[in-house]
């Protein structure tokens, strides 16, 4: 035999031997537990999935391949989160998910082992989540969604489209949204703007209306919808009210903008979705949370609902008809 022919023989015969371990390997099942802070049915919870789900799949990692997701949504309104984090973490998976802040302290709760990576946390060091977002430590990192100077934004856009206002309610539900930071930053803005803060809390649904019928009683009155699982589930009854009491209003996401809201301006939500896949990525190829720093949103949006605002009688000025990511017609 030739030695040519023997060195082609034995490489032959080592690829022979390590395809079946690589494939192994690359092929072995890892499980996700993603508590969703939306309800299953909620058409944003099904939008943020596919954005994820896709990032994965060009990182390598195909759902009922080498992956598999299981979820827990939100049940009621703003219920705790206990019940789905137990069953989550019974599953023993790779790397738990928790979308929001209540979702992110029910994991941490349940477990202080497994991997958790969470997206859409407002201040999380604030909210006890993490003690430094550089170097979180524990078994948690992941996305925060706001800074809390985003307060000052908002009520700088309400006043630029409507000059008359004067009051601003705020509307949020304090067991799950943590608006400590933001209230300050708003009223630290308010009075350069002239205008007057009321916080309304909300524990329920049944609570929207009378909210927002007493803010409507004020004169120059608007809203500001914090971002919070609990305004978030209800996005179109809290939209549905605003136009019915004829409230300027501003949001925090897109999809109220989008299911007939006035404003918002916040986070690329989907570009937040893409960069957690990169985080879970690592985490399943070995890296730890604790050495993974909490990331901070770096795409904002600002959409303006044309046809609300016909509605509400506001003209919207061209400059910030032009500075628009998008504009709802």
């Amino acid at each position: 035999m030739h030695r040519r022919d023997f060195i082609m023989l034995l490489g032959g015969t080592a690829a022979a031997h390590s395809l079946p371990a690589r494939a192994e390997q690359s092929e072995r099942m890892r499980q996700i537990g993603w508590l969703v802070g939306l309800r299953e049915q909620d058409p944003e919870a099904q939008s943020r999935n596919t954005v994820f789900v896709r990032a994965l799949s060009d990182l390598g990692w195909i759902v009922g391949r080498n992956l598999h997701i299981e979820y827990r949504y939100l049940v009621g309104n703003s219920q705790p989160f206990d019940l789905q984090a137990a069953e989550l973490v019974a599953l023993a998976p790779d790397v738990l998910i928790a979308n929001s802040t209540p979702a992110t302290r029910a994991l941490q709760q349940a477990s202080s082992t497994i991997p958790i990576v969470f997206v859409q946390v407002l201040d999380p060091v604030g909210s006890g989540v993490v003690t430094n977002l550089a170097r979180p430590n524990g078994n948690a990192t992941g996305f925060t969604n706001f800074e809390v100077s985003m307060g000052g934004k908002w009520l700088e856009l309400l006043k630029e489209v409507s000059p008359r206002i004067t009051r601003v309610a705020l509307i949020f539900n304090p067991h799950t949204a943590a608006f400590a930071g933001i209230v300050r930053s708003m009223e630290a803005t308010a009075a350069s703007l002239a205008i007057e803060i009321s916080t309304r809390g909300v524990n329920d649904p049944s609570e929207l209306e009378p909210a927002v019928a007493a803010a409507a009683r004020e004169p120059g009155a608007a809203l500001v919808l914090f971002p919070d699982i609990f305004t978030a589930a209800y996005h179109v009854q809290i939209v549905a009210l605003a136009k019915q009491y004829k409230l300027p209003a501003i949001y925090p996401f897109r999809f109220f903008t989008s299911s007939g809201g006035l404003m918002s301006y916040g986070i690329d939500t989907p570009d937040l979705f893409r960069r957690m896949a990169g985080y879970v990525d690592q985490i399943l190829k070995g890296a730890k949370p604790g050495d993974l720093p909490v990331q901070a949103p770096n795409k904002f949006e600002l959409v303006i609902n044309l046809k609300t605002a016909k509605a509400l009688g506001i003209e919207i000025p061209p400059k910030l008809l032009a500075l628009a990511d998008e504009v709802i017609e």
